[in-house]
Order: C-alpha cells, then structure tokens, then sequence
C-alpha cells in the first residue's frame, strides 16, 4: 500500500509543510519586519515569491527525465564548485555575519551552497552507479567516491558553515555506505576527520562559543546562551495545544532568527506539541515515502539518487530540530520547506520533483 501511495504521501506532506511555512514565517516575523521595514507583511511577501518560485522548480524537475542527471551530474558538480568559488571573489561574495555564504548578482542574491548540496548528492548517485562493481575496493571504488565530493565540503567549510559542511559530510558518508562502501572505510574517514574539525572549530571563537552554550546555556544567559535559553522557554510556553496561532510572545525580539532557524521553536510555542508532533509526522512521510521510492527504482542511479535526495532532506530537519531542542550545537541550518529563505525552499522543491519524477519513471515501466 505504501508503495502505491508514496507519491501521494510525499505531494501531501511537502505541500502541508509549504503551507504552514507561509503562515509561519508571518506569524514569526511581521513584528521584525513592521521595525525594520515599516511593513509587517516583508518577509512572508517574499516568501510567497520564494514559494512560487519554488512550486517553479518542482514543475520542471518533474518533467525532466531524472536519468538525464547521469549525463548532467559531472557539469552540476562543477558548476557547484565554481559557484562555492565565486563567494571568496570580492564584489561577488556577500558577507553576513561573519561569514562569506552568500553570491550576490544584483538582481538576486542566493546561497550557493544549497545548491551544491544537490549537486553533490546527484554526482554521488553517478559515482556510485559508475563504481558500483569496485566499490568496496580502496583506491578505485572508495577514495574517488569521498575526494572529490569533499571538495564542495571543503569550500562550505572555509566560508565558514560548520553545519551546512557537517550535513553534507554525513550525507556522502550514508550515501556511500549505501552504495556498498565498506564500513571500515567509513569509520576511518570519521576518526581521521575529527582532527581537522576540532581545528577548524578552536579557529573560530563563535564556534567554540556555541559548544560551550550546547554544554551549559545558563554559563553565558546574556551571551551565546540566549537563543537557545529562548528556544526552551519557547517549547515550555506551549505545553500541549500552544498559546495560540500568532500568540507567541518569544518572537517579539527575544528569539533571535526565529524565522529562519528557530522557527520551530515558535511552532512549538503557538501550536504545542500536537504541532511539533504533526511537523515531525509529515517529516517522517517524506522519509518513508522517499525510500520507498529509492528501493523500488530499478536502476541504481535512481536509488541512490532518491535516497540522497531523502535524506538530503530529512537530515537536515533532523539537525535543525535536534539544535532548537539543545541536543546539538546550534549550526545556523533553516528547516526545509518552513523557513523562510528562497534558496533553500527552491532546491527543496526542486529536489521532491526529482523524486517524483523517479517515481513516475518506474511506474511506467
């Protein structure tokens, strides 16, 4: 039954959870918008663009033949690295915060490194299948399945974008352990990587920060401590049904970024947890409607494609949850189809086309 519905159980879940990011993103941010704008509708204008930029992308991902991405994968890998390259050029690369994650073109500004999320994971589907019969080999299955997708991580990285670099990372991580990499190999990147990450995190003073906040929020209250001593204070204020839709008062300049990464926080504030818990369900939909798609295609570009594809999406909800409930370090990762951001919602979408069209694909054979 799940098999003949999973198209209908990922439409349903991904429409739901674009819809409640438009009613979202209002609620979390007209008080911010109406301060800094002079108009309380800013943000969730843009953000129905976003979307129907987004429903855009789904539309043409689900007519396009995904075994065109085989043939395509190579040029979408470097063009991912090329823009991940522009963001260090001056003039090119937009600095906010901090950190250079952003290209700006005049006319429009995008994070390029959503971008190459998907195109990672479309040339790992391509790696993979290629490789398939010497995968558990070292040097000719392995290394060229984890050097050159580290590439793109490599350049999220040094933006800095811990979160984004350590999503991406383990996705090619289950990826190639999908693709029949050898665990051992897998473990062994995993130890020999943790050097380079305590490096990279002792480099950066907000970075050791935010562990420390992860350890103990109420060390440095007024500090790094405060967005996530918000987020709890957020859940706890919604008990089982929420204070109310719009009610929310943590969203009134308490809870920094609360309509980009901690607007779960306030879902869990207005709708409570049988809010939280509907949000979590639709996820777990998505999941499940994805690898079903995954292991009925029967090519092996399709299956890893639609399992990075899912995953993709699924881990990056599962860390954005994880980090507004304390169980992570916060990473700066907005949450699929409900923050507010047009590059993430638009490869997002482009993404459940992809999978659709997966679906499609192996049911008309």
């Amino acid at each position: 039954m799940l098999k003949r519905n999973a198209d209908r159980i990922l439409i349903v879940s991904v429409f739901l959870l674009v819809a409640l990011g438009v009613v979202m993103v209002y609620s979390t941010s007209f008080m911010v918008a109406l301060e800094r704008y002079g108009d309380k509708y800013f943000f969730v204008k843009k953000h129905i663009v976003y979307t129907l930029m987004g429903f855009g992308a789904f539309l043409v991902a689900l007519k396009l033949p995904y075994r065109a991405y085989r043939s395509l994968a190579p040029a979408l890998f470097v063009v991912a690295v090329v823009l991940l390259f522009l963001i260090f050029v001056p003039g090119v690369g937009h600095k906010v915060g901090g950190a250079r994650r952003w290209i700006d073109a005049g006319f429009i500004r995008f994070q390029p490194s959503e971008v190459a999320k998907l195109g990672m994971v479309v040339f790992m589907a391509y790696l993979l299948e290629r490789k398939k019969d010497r995968i558990q080999d070292f040097y000719t299955g392995f290394l060229p399945c984890v050097v050159l997708p580290a590439i793109p991580i490599a350049l999220v990285m040094a933006e800095p974008d811990l979160g984004t670099s350590v999503t991406m990372a383990i996705l090619l991580m289950v990826m190639a352990f999908i693709g029949g990499v050898k665990a051992r190999y897998i473990g062994g990147l995993v130890v020999a990587s943790l050097p380079l990450m305590y490096a990279v995190i002792t480099s950066f003073d907000y970075m050791t920060r935010r562990i420390v906040a992860f350890l103990d929020p109420w060390k440095d209250p007024g500090g790094a401590g405060f967005q996530i001593i918000q987020s709890f204070l957020a859940f706890g204020s919604g008990g089982l049904s929420g204070v109310g839709l719009g009610e929310g008062r943590l969203k009134l300049f308490y809870l920094p970024e609360a309509h980009t990464d901690f607007i779960f926080s306030i879902i869990g504030e207005e709708l409570g947890l049988i809010g939280v818990t509907a949000v979590i369900v639709l996820y777990a939909g998505i999941l499940l409607s994805g690898m079903v798609i995954a292991r009925n295609s029967r090519e092996p570009f399709g299956t890893y494609l639609a399992a990075g594809i899912t995953l993709m999406l699924t881990l990056q909800a599962l860390i954005n949850m994880a980090v507004v409930l304390g169980m992570l370090p916060p990473k700066g990762l907005p949450l699929p189809f409900l923050s507010y951001g047009g590059t993430s919602l638009m490869v997002s979408m482009a993404s459940v086309g992809i999978l659709l069209n997966i679906y499609t694909a192996e049911g008309d054979r």
